[in-house]
């Protein structure tokens, strides 16, 4: 049998003395779902190693929300308490950037700064990146008083002066947004940049209907006094005065190691898993932001926890056919 019945308490293996052995499971991102499934993992008494490169995709937030018992936690703090977890139960990290992943055997076989990692499974959790639409100063305030998601941080800007801006490919969802940030406030206006397209006549109907105001103009800048939002600048030399921006950044998924392993995507380019997270490669699952761009933290990581039970249960198929040869 495969399983690693190890005494968590007792087991002091260091993860940069693993080149020689065949973990079950190679997690690839330390994130929220990644995390989750390694811990599940670890309780099921698997070898378990997670591969992180550290750059989560909330790191510019100050807290996270939504997430019962979490809600507030900073995410850095989240992530801490998190691997501490992992490694109660004998799981164990490394520091680095995943450089590639092909079938090894039966396995598989990932390349790790530069050194070889083997294992039987490999859940990838390597979420996404955040395009933002070209406005000077757009990043600089990023997940402070830029904002993305009404449900994360809506309530700290509840009762505000609210701008929800429109951006070229991204008009429709921008719509989408403005409608939903309508929840937190009764002040809120739509910028419309001339680059970003004609805002068609059904969607004026659906932001008048909920009292939205419709801003036409190229938004140029913002404008900040004593580091805090208090409006946007445009073409035109007028302004719009606003204590929060929501955009709707362009998703761009951190996937070069699915399709390197050869995983399908569907129609709409992303990888294609099934429930529990499987690709269509045998033995490669992948769950949160790479392949649902819309996971919050506590979505991902169920998707991490699902995972992990379809992954311990492929592998104890695995092991029974194994034993049985050896019968």
């Amino acid at each position: 049998m495969h399983e690693a019945k190890t005494d968590p308490a007792a087991d002091t293996t260091n993860a940069t003395d693993t080149t020689d052995m065949t973990e079950d499971v190679l997690v690839i991102g330390g994130g929220a779902g990644g995390l989750n499934a390694a811990l599940v993992l670890a309780r099921a008494r698997r070898r378990v190693l997670v591969a992180d490169a550290g750059r989560p995709r909330n790191a510019p937030a100050r807290e996270m929300h939504g997430f019962v018992s979490r809600d507030g936690t900073p995410p850095a703090d989240l992530l801490a308490a998190g691997r501490a977890e992992v490694e109660r139960y004998g799981g164990r990290f490394v520091a680095g950037e995943v450089s590639a992943v092909r079938r090894d055997g039966r396995g598989f076989a990932a390349e790790v700064d530069g050194r070889t990692v083997r294992a039987r499974r490999v859940i990838v959790a390597t979420g996404l990146r955040d395009e933002l639409p070209g406005v000077p100063g757009l990043r600089e305030r990023w997940a402070r008083d830029v904002l993305h998601c009404p449900y994360c941080h809506g309530w700290e800007v509840r009762d505000r002066p609210l701008g929800v801006l429109g951006a070229p490919g991204r008009q429709a969802q921008a719509v989408h947004q403005a409608l939903l940030v309508r929840q937190w406030s009764d002040d809120v206006t739509f910028v419309v940049s001339a680059t970003a397209g004609a805002l068609d006549d059904a969607s004026r109907r659906r932001l008048a209907a909920r009292g939205i105001r419709i801003v036409e103009g190229d938004v140029t800048g913002l404008r900040v006094e004593g580091d805090e939002l208090r409006g946007l600048r445009l073409a035109d030399g007028t302004g719009v005065p606003l204590s929060a921006l929501f955009v709707s950044p362009r998703p761009v998924p951190h996937d070069a190691l699915l399709a390197g392993l050869g995983c399908e995507r569907d129609a709409g380019g992303r990888v294609r898993v099934d429930p529990a997270g499987l690709t269509s490669v045998p033995g490669v699952w992948a769950v949160g932001n790479v392949v649902d761009f819309g996971a919050h933290v506590v979505v991902a990581a169920a998707a991490g926890a699902k995972a992990a039970l379809a992954v311990n249960t492929d592998l104890i198929e695995e092991d029974i056919e194994e034993d049985i040869e050896r019968a």
